[in-house]
């Protein structure tokens, strides 16, 4: 019995690539934003890049938390469907047709300190998901990963992907 010779990691890499940036390029408001997604293997790290369009609060300064609690919500969504497309991708399928994105219900979040004019990062860790309901908890932070700025916990409606795209 032979095994299938394994793809190249760069033909790997580059179907994991594809797919993450075809999943973010479906929320305008990512862009808009200027949030970014780097992935290492299954793990996904979120970027809001500093702008100082993003300061709430000019006399501390601070980010605004509007801008961070949407940079949570959206890391806990592009997460959970990351989590749907991996399976796919790690089977070697092209991800031609991409998950519906999950629907939030809740978003609860906890501003810890000021959001400091600079870069922030932020990950997400699925605490629970079903085919029906998610639980995510995200955490955001600046300098350093061990001081968070902000987290959440959010409660999300899973889609029902047997059916069309969209």
């Amino acid at each position: 019995m032979s095994r299938t010779k394994p793809e190249p990691i760069q033909v790997v890499k580059e179907r994991r690539d594809a797919a993450l940036s075809a999943l973010v390029a479906r929320v305008p408001y990512i862009s808009f934003m200027g949030f970014e997604f780097e992935r290492r293997g299954d793990e996904l790290t979120a970027v809001m890049p500093y702008r100082p369009d993003l300061i709430g609060n000019t006399s501390l300064p601070a980010l605004h938390g509007g801008a961070l609690a949407a940079f949570l919500e959206v890391t806990a969504l592009i997460t959970l469907s990351w989590s749907m497309v991996w399976p796919k991708i790690e089977a070697g399928e092209t991800v031609d047709v991409l998950p519906k994105f999950p629907k939030t219900i809740d978003l609860t979040v906890d501003y810890l300190r000021s959001g400091l004019p600079r870069d922030a990062y932020a990950r997400a860790e699925i605490t629970r998901a079903g085919r029906r309901y998610a639980s995510v908890q995200v955490e955001a932070w600046q300098d350093n990963r061990a001081r968070p700025t902000v987290h959440a916990t959010g409660h999300f409606l899973m889609p029902d992907n047997r059916t069309s795209n969209d």
